[in-house]
């Protein structure tokens, strides 16, 4: 039977302590709880709670070292590249799949379906979507801005101005924001993401809201 998949993998070079909450935030909601639980036996420094001021340090190490794509910024050798710490099965795949085959069929994969692009899957879920014609401009002119990673690079200003030059299409900062919030709510999880950050956030936010993934996304946000 053929199996018709989609598969977004993000690689980005990371500090080690940002490589293991990517293996923490990957697991299973109760694996992550186990884990989170053992964690905090082993080591008495650690606390269970929300208290996000316990955290702002880490913070400020993770935005002085998150990489500047814009400009091609040059990573030290000491870096340390998250695919040669993640396995196949550490990264999620998203997956869509269409069975229209007998059980006779060879069992093989491929590509998603023939003629559609990733573009195209993204722009098909928007029809899910209440939209009014200027946010579905704006929706449309933000899922083709998404590069081959599933980031969106460029600013909202510049989305502003883009809109209004190319598409005639004159709107807001918070008007963007909102459509953006949408394009965020596409599969796969963190797609259409600014940063490495915002995108383990959406991620997060996804799962069931157990006390210890809301402590995750306190850390991640």
């Amino acid at each position: 039977m053929l199996k018709q998949y989609l598969q977004l993998k993000l690689s980005q070079k990371l500090s080690p302590q940002q490589i293991q909450l990517m293996k923490l935030i990957q697991l299973p909601t109760q694996a992550f709880e186990q884990r989170l639980k053992q964690e905090l036996e082993e080591n008495p420094a650690l606390e269970s709670g929300k208290e996000v001021d316990e955290y702002e340090d880490t913070y400020d190490d993770y935005d002085s070292n998150e990489t500047d794509y814009e400009d091609h910024e040059t990573i030290g050798n000491d870096d340390i590249n998250v695919d040669e710490y993640l396995s196949d099965d550490e990264i999620p795949e998203y997956r869509t799949q269409t069975n229209n085959y007998s059980s006779d069929d060879e069992d093989r994969d491929i590509p998603y379906a023939a003629g559609t692009s990733f573009n195209q899957y993204l722009l098909g879920q928007l029809n899910t979507f209440r939209l009014n014609d200027e946010e579905r401009e704006i929706a449309e002119f933000l899922v083709g801005s998404i590069d081959e990673s599933g980031y969106i690079r460029r600013e909202i200003p510049v989305f502003m101005d883009n809109l209004s030059f190319t598409q005639n299409v004159f709107t807001s900062e918070e008007q963007i924001e909102k459509v953006l919030k949408i394009v965020h709510d596409l599969d796969p999880a963190g797609v259409g993401a600014r940063n490495l950050q915002e995108c383990l956030s959406i991620q997060l936010h996804r799962k069931e809201k157990t006390p210890d993934v809301e402590l995750a996304i306190d850390i991640i946000d």
